[in-house]
């Protein structure tokens, strides 16, 4: 079954990764702080676990007495429960958890039937085949190891299939950015380069009032921006500010300087 469904094997990967990442951790370093307002690199386990046991259908635990004041959604208190009923719980049993159930979503993806993954269903994004809700859980799975990864200061898990999985919808989600949130005038095109081993050059342009990715990128642009590619997803998944990063060097604006700043800091869609 990994052969027919590649997202299996994909997630598999980006699993075995964080397992990785946190095998050897140091007691001290479970309750680093990471990029989640809030969570320490113990509750970002506890969080996968809890999507994933929400996913196959286990009862979700009680909610909190009180919910910190990050938590600002439905969404963030059902995940926040998740991880607050294991914060009690040391790191290694936590990760020992990670791996029991990810072990038994591997063994249940490998019982099911093409047709059962065609099937269309709930998911975050809306009703669509369940194929394609388990492509979301290798974007959020891979950018939670890099919450890990950069918290302990333990590099990995980079240029595979998480990372392009999460480039790729960067992409295609910056036709709602520039189209919807800029709202910049009509004819306006905007250049992204993305330099590095998963690099790619692409353009939004708005034409009748709506902005459609373009592959045409040889034109003089209204704005170009530039990236590398780790600036480009930081910013889409929300772990970094604009003006960290331009500071640092890692944006480039020519163009349009109004419409690009717009951009930049708009492109959170993971927040």
């Amino acid at each position: 079954m990994t052969d027919a469904e590649p997202v299996v094997g994909q997630l598999g990967e980006v699993w075995a990764s964080i397992i990785d990442a946190c095998e050897h951790l140091p007691a001290r370093s479970w309750d680093l702080l990471t990029d989640c307002p809030g969570w320490s690199v113990k509750d970002q386990l506890s969080h996968l676990i809890g999507i994933e046991r929400m996913i196959m259908g286990d009862p979700a635990p009680p909610a909190p007495g009180a919910f910190p004041g990050y938590v600002g959604n439905d969404i963030g208190r059902l995940n926040e429960a998740w991880v607050d009923s294991r914060r009690p719980a040391s790191g290694p049993e936590v990760l020992a958890e990670f791996v029991e159930v990810t072990n038994r979503r591997i063994d249940a993806f490998t019982a099911m039937s093409v047709s059962e993954f065609d099937q269309v269903g709930w998911s975050a994004l809306g009703q669509i085949p369940f194929r394609d809700f388990m492509r979301t859980r290798i974007l959020d799975s891979w950018a939670h190891e890099q919450d890990i990864r950069r918290a302990v200061g333990g590099p990995g898990g980079r240029n595979g299939i998480g990372e392009k999985t999460t480039i790729d919808r960067c992409e295609t989600t910056m036709p709602y950015i520039v189209g919807k949130r800029v709202a910049p005038p009509e004819g306006t095109s905007v250049l992204f380069t993305i330099a590095g081993p998963l690099g790619r050059r692409f353009s939004v342009v708005v034409r009748e009032g709506r902005a459609r990715l373009d592959s045409a990128v040889d034109s003089i642009p209204t704005t170009a921006l530039t990236f590398d590619q780790e600036a480009f997803w930081l910013l889409g998944l929300g772990r970094a500010s604009a003006s960290d990063l331009q500071i640092a060097g890692r944006i480039g604006i020519e163009g349009d300087e109004k419409i690009g700043q717009d951009v930049i800091v708009a492109m959170a869609f993971i927040p």
